[in-house]
């Protein structure tokens, strides 16, 4: 049943839909499975520099400003009905222009992300809103400066958009896709039978290791793969330990010192 929403708009808010959808499942989860959890529910709301009014306000206003981005970007590119051959893309096709747009996205974010680390002005003025967060949550995914969501993950999105080549109906399930594995990364629950942390290195594990004061300068990578901090040296391994009172504990899994 044709319902008149044009794939540009959904485009637009199903990834605002589904950030909503996907993190409030988690916050259940986390009610009730503290022998899951990266760091106890105490930790969560001892720990954190921010409260969880301030964190809905910051990522409602950087989903408005992606909503207003992506508006202006699909008016750009042309609707599908404009180029009637992008609806029909091949299975073969539709998973290149995926995969090509997760190596730019992730390329992007990590020189950016790092690059926010090591410049200082950046990091005292924007990026250390985000890691106000040391006990990461779901719905805290997006939580960040709006100078940040705008460059790193609107910006960022936009570049995969265009130079992948999908069509604003791919976008849809791409955008989506990539709200999951966001929201995914910062979760703090290591539960069975999660195939994120099953199949990508990239996991809330290994995200949360960065948003530690030891691996602050690792970890950089996000949100698909860990080619990158591979390449570049900052990859820092590390390995889950049960923790006293129930629950995981990532720890590296040798000493690094901050240079």
């Amino acid at each position: 049943m044709d319902l008149g929403i044009s794939d540009e708009l959904l485009g637009t808010f199903a990834p605002i839909l589904v950030y909503w959808i996907y993190s409030g499942i988690y916050v259940v989860l986390g009610s009730f499975a503290e022998n899951y959890r990266l760091h106890s529910k105490q930790d969560e709301d001892e720990k954190n520099l921010v409260s969880k009014a301030a964190v809905v306000k910051g990522v409602l206003i950087q989903q408005a400003l992606q909503a207003v981005v992506a508006t202006l970007l699909f008016a750009v590119a042309g609707s599908d009905s404009q180029n009637p051959g992008s609806q029909n893309a091949s299975l073969l096709v539709s998973l290149r222009q995926f995969v090509t747009a997760m190596l730019v996205m992730d390329t992007w974010q990590y020189f950016l992300h790092r690059y926010m680390h090591q410049n200082k002005f950046l990091y005292k003025h924007i990026h250390s809103q985000h890691h106000r967060l040391i006990v990461p949550y779901s719905f805290g995914a997006l939580y960040n400066h709006p100078v940040e969501g705008l460059l790193n993950d609107t910006v960022g999105g936009a570049l995969s958009f265009l130079i992948s080549g999908m069509s604003a109906r791919a976008s849809i399930f791409f955008f989506s896709f990539a709200t999951i594995k966001t929201v995914d990364d910062h979760c703090g629950l290591w539960l069975p039978g999660n195939l994120f942390q099953m199949f990508f290195q990239n996991n809330c594990a290994y995200h949360d290791v960065h948003h530690q004061l030891y691996g602050n300068k690792y970890n950089f990578s996000q949100p698909f793969f860990v080619m990158w901090d591979r390449i570049l040296g900052t990859y820092m391994p590390y390995r889950l330990e049960k923790r006293e009172g129930g629950g995981f504990e990532s720890r590296p899994c040798k000493d690094y010192k901050d240079e």
